[in-house]
């Protein structure tokens, strides 16, 4: 389920003349039976709509005052978002004979005193704005508008804008709208509303809201994501230079390719539009190789298992975003361990509809070929995963059959793709091939049926690969070898904290020999897969010829980038 949360208007929208009619409580009630939430945004100062509204607590929340407060019927709980202006204030609109309505935050009147309220404003030296209203004059304190008191209310519930559908009918819900994933105005709504939203409904308020829950429960509103293209996801460009883009919702994705083809470029770019755009993930990193990417909390390491509870925890604050490490959990145990993280990320989800995303990195790992359909057990709305793989055929069929996306990359995307064919009986035309290059994406769609070649996105951050691999695990035959200018020595660094601690004890004629061959930034290059690394040891290597200080230097380079948390 995309959709967990319907925020609505009162007046003019689930409310006519004040009075809501038993159609719409109806359908209202019969959205919390769906396990949904409902939460009231309103202009109304609470008592007002506590008198007029007696059914106030079918909703889970209430944010009033036009956003400056928020209640929680349940526990009779009020959160003030804001400081009402001070009484000095209130009492020189009123000596101007102006009519007031005085909230706990807000201030109310209503046209035509909007000049008398903008000059009292100013020669009282506020910073108080003013919001409009089909005639009401709101005036609250700077910042404060339906839009931030819906995000207030909606992290007091652990829940996401990105699951919210907005539906509301004049000028102050506009905000309220464009903060939802999906904005709803009903029929009697304002021009300009209208022309914003995503949906305008045939009905007019409460039957237009009416209209609105059904469409919710019968399809969860699945019929209107091509409308919501803003929050497409980027995956690279086409060719000529526009975007392609995929919906954040409803979509499971194999990224395959061989090592060092930039699946882990094309994966970190993937992740930085999730970090931008507020959806949430939760990274399986098996290998420990995602250390390094900001905007995320690490759980577990290479000594310590990560807790379940712990990973559930975290990703109940939707401001948080969880990298869950598998390094220290033995190979065979890895698949078991995933499934019960799975059952808990699933429960999370059906409660909450977050994280948005599931990225499986070495999904090969978690979800091998040996797995059965029984043993996997996923669910019907198993949706939203990213799985990164080196080749399609190492995966358990149950997860292949359920890709709606492949990308593939590296020198051989054909016989990539072929091989994930093979599995699922899917029959894919490759187009010609004799111009992909390195960073060029073979992309297949199930729904619709198509293939395509694109440019894979840059990340906005730097992602270190393999961090763990290079700095302090085994690189086996990619090591480097400190032999001397007549081959006398035969000295095995199998990773880079080992490369210092041989670099350091050898005699100065060898580490010049290796120097001044550029062996060391061919190895970072190469081997190491870290160019940065690579061109600053290559300046050392042009510039210094003092063996004392080119080690130091390169030394400091590798620590700076490579030494590991306590």
């Amino acid at each position: 389920m995309r959709y967990h949360i319907l925020t609505t208007d009162y007046d003019g929208t689930i409310a006519e003349n004040e009075h809501v009619s038993g159609t719409t409580l109806d359908a209202l009630v019969r959205l919390k039976a769906t396990g949904r939430y409902l939460i009231l945004v309103t202009g109304r100062e609470l008592d007002q709509l506590q008198a007029i509204f007696p059914e106030y607590t079918l909703f889970d929340l209430i944010v009033g005052e036009n956003g400056a407060l928020i209640y929680h019927p349940a526990t009779l709980k009020k959160i003030l978002l804001g400081e009402r202006p001070p009484d000095s204030f209130i009492q020189a609109l009123k000596d101007k004979g102006i009519p007031l309505s005085v909230g706990e935050v807000i201030v109310a009147t209503w046209e035509p005193h909007q000049d008398l309220v903008l000059e009292t404003i100013k020669n009282a030296g506020l910073e108080y704005q003013v919001i409009f209203n089909k005639g009401a004059i709101m005036i609250l304190p700077p910042g404060v508008n339906k839009a931030t008191g819906l995000h207030r209310a909606l992290k007091e519930l652990n829940l996401s804008e990105h699951n919210t559908v907005a539906v509301g009918d004049a000028e102050n819900d506009n905000a309220m709208l464009q903060a939802a994933e999906c904005a709803i105005a009903v029929n009697n709504a304002l021009p300009q509303l209208k022309a914003a939203a995503d949906l305008v409904t045939a009905g007019q308020r409460g039957e237009g809201v009416s209209e609105l829950i059904s469409r919710l429960i019968q399809d969860d509103l699945v019929n209107l994501d091509t409308k919501l293209l803003r929050h497409y996801l980027e995956i690279g460009k086409q060719a000529d230079g526009s975007p392609f883009k995929i919906s954040p919702y409803g979509n499971n994705i194999l990224l395959t390719g061989t090592s060092g083809c930039g699946k882990t470029t094309l994966a970190a770019a993937f992740m930085g539009q999730l970090i931008d755009k507020k959806y949430q993930f939760c990274l399986i990193d098996p290998e420990g190789d995602y250390q390094d990417l900001a905007g995320a909390i690490t759980i577990g390491d290479s000594s310590q298992p990560p807790l379940i509870d712990h990973v559930v925890k975290v990703l109940s604050q939707t401001a948080e975003n969880a990298i869950v490490c598998f390094l220290s959990i033995p190979l065979n145990d890895r698949p078991a361990y995933f499934k019960k993280l799975r059952y808990a990320l699933t429960e999370l989800r059906k409660n909450t509809g977050h994280p948005h995303f599931i990225i499986i990195d070495e999904a090969h790992h978690v979800l091998p070929k040996e797995n059965t359909e029984s043993f996997n057990d996923f669910p019907e709305d198993f949706t939203n995963i990213f799985a990164i793989t080196t080749q399609p055929d190492l995966l358990c069929a149950d997860l292949l059959k359920r890709i709606d996306m492949m990308l593939a990359m590296g020198q051989l995307p054909a016989q990539t793709i072929g091989l994930f064919a093979a599995v699922t009986g899917d029959t894919i035309v490759i187009p010609e091939l004799s111009a992909f290059q390195k960073r060029d994406v073979l992309v297949w769609q199930k729904e619709p049926k198509s293939v395509a070649i694109i440019k894979s996105s840059e990340p906005g951050q730097f992602l270190m690969r393999h961090k763990r691999k290079y700095a302090s695990g085994d690189m086996y035959s990619n090591s480097f070898y400190f032999t001397g200018p007549s081959n006398h020595l035969n000295l095995k660094a199998n990773n880079l904290m080992m490369f210092i601690q041989m670099a350091a004890g050898i005699d100065d004629e060898t580490w010049l020999y290796h120097l001044h061959r550029h062996d060391y930034s061919k190895w970072f290059r190469n081997s190491v897969k870290d160019p940065k690394l690579s061109l600053r040891s290559e300046a050392i290597e042009n510039n210094e010829p003092n063996p004392a200080l080119s080690r130091r230097e390169i030394f400091s380079l590798i620590l700076n980038r490579y030494t590991l948390p306590a």
